[in-house]
């Protein structure tokens, strides 16, 4: 279980809060994970549970049916979802998706998705990442070219699920040519490819998207013309450090489960915890794992105060994802021969932790962001 005691940004109101998404987790969650995982995807039931139980896009204000809170409630879910064992995609949906429809959205396009994000009707996701343009979102190619009353799309998009659409308007103009539209799940010539099949984190559907002269209306784009390469890097920050709030909390749980295995498993007549070896490297991970916490809180302080710069949210995603890896991997190897087996816990949390060094900005781009703020 995450400790919340003596971390100071977190009240009272937020224990209860937490309380609540664990209670729903243990009951709606925990008991399908290994189903989820099987069919590739996260049945709608849950995400509605999630809505009727204020899980989904928390900052959305309460004219439009969410409950006007700040980042630290989706902070919370995104702290016992990670540490559940789970990747269902709320977290695109809630701090990236939804965040964007909120500061740049029109009134009308606020009113026609926010309460069905919040409700768990409508799931949302953001489709940046091509077959060519991975962290260098300059390179997108998917082309939108204007015609009365709208675009026309024509691309391709990989590794992403449904919903929201980052295109090329103007395709000579580089990183001024990019533009947000707003595409529904049954536009005209969108089509999805097939469920990719990845290495971990299986029941967050991944999958292919295809635009034909795909039509999107005028009124689906989002801000202005020109500025979505600026929005995607304003919003960076908060998906990064959403990022490394995941990873602290499946870190956390890799180490909690080595605990318990080592103090129950014997070998040579005493249990494996008794062994000084064992005892340095839970050590070494639990000295990671409270300095985590600490910058964690840290870095959400900052950014409630609207101060996290893109470079602290950079050194969040790198140092975070890149502890993860360390501890997930001390938690396998304290588990031996079990740790390689999928009914352990730990087995999954070390297939599902390799790719959060890569999505949200590789390490090696992290590492290139932080350089430019020395």
């Amino acid at each position: 279980m995450i400790e919340t005691k003596g971390r100071p940004i977190f009240d009272e109101g937020l224990q209860m809060f937490r309380e609540s998404v664990r209670k729903l987790f243990e009951r709606e969650l925990v008991p399908n994970l290994d189903r989820y995982d099987e069919q590739g995807f996260v049945d709608r039931h849950f995400w509605l549970k999630c809505g009727e139980a204020g899980l989904l896009c928390p900052t959305v204000p309460e004219e439009y049916g969410g409950l006007g809170l700040d980042f630290r409630y989706n902070a919370v879910v995104m702290e016992e979802l990670h540490y559940a064992g789970s990747h269902a995609g709320l977290q695109i949906h809630s701090d990236v998706v939804a965040e964007y429809i909120i500061e740049y959205g029109t009134e009308e396009q606020k009113q026609r998705y926010l309460p069905s994000m919040v409700s768990g009707e409508c799931i949302g996701a953001i489709a940046m990442t091509e077959p060519g343009a991975g962290s260098d979102l300059k390179a997108i190619a998917t082309s939108a070219v204007k015609r009365e009353g709208g675009y026309v799309v024509n691309g391709s998009k990989t590794y992403i699920t449904n919903g929201q659409n980052a295109a090329k308007t103007d395709p000579s103009a580089g990183a001024k040519g990019v533009s947000l539209l707003l595409m529904d799940g049954d536009a005209p010539g969108l089509q999805r490819g097939r469920n990719l099949d990845k290495v971990g984190q299986h029941s967050a559907d991944t999958s292919e998207l295809f635009f034909e002269d795909a039509i999107v209306p005028a009124g689906n784009l989002l801000g202005e013309e020109g500025r979505g390469f600026a929005y995607l890097m304003n919003q960076l920050p908060q998906e990064r450090l959403s990022i490394a709030i995941t990873a602290q909390a499946a870190a956390q749980r890799a180490f909690d489960e080595a605990v318990a295995f080592v103090k129950e498993r014997k070998a040579f007549g005493k249990t494996i915890f008794d062994f000084q070896n064992t005892k340095f490297m839970l050590a070494e991970a639990k000295v990671e794992l409270q300095v985590g916490w600490a910058h964690l809180d840290w870095a959400l302080a900052r950014i409630l105060k609207g101060e996290l710069t893109t470079a602290e949210a950079s050194i969040a995603k790198l140092w975070h994802t890149e502890m993860q890896g360390r501890v997930v991997d001390t938690a396998v190897q304290l588990h031996g021969g079990s740790g390689y087996m999928k009914e352990y816990m730990v087995s999954r949390l070390w297939s599902d932790a390799r790719v959060t060094r890569i999505y949200g900005g590789t390490s090696e781009i992290m590492k290139e962001v932080i350089s430019r703020s020395i």
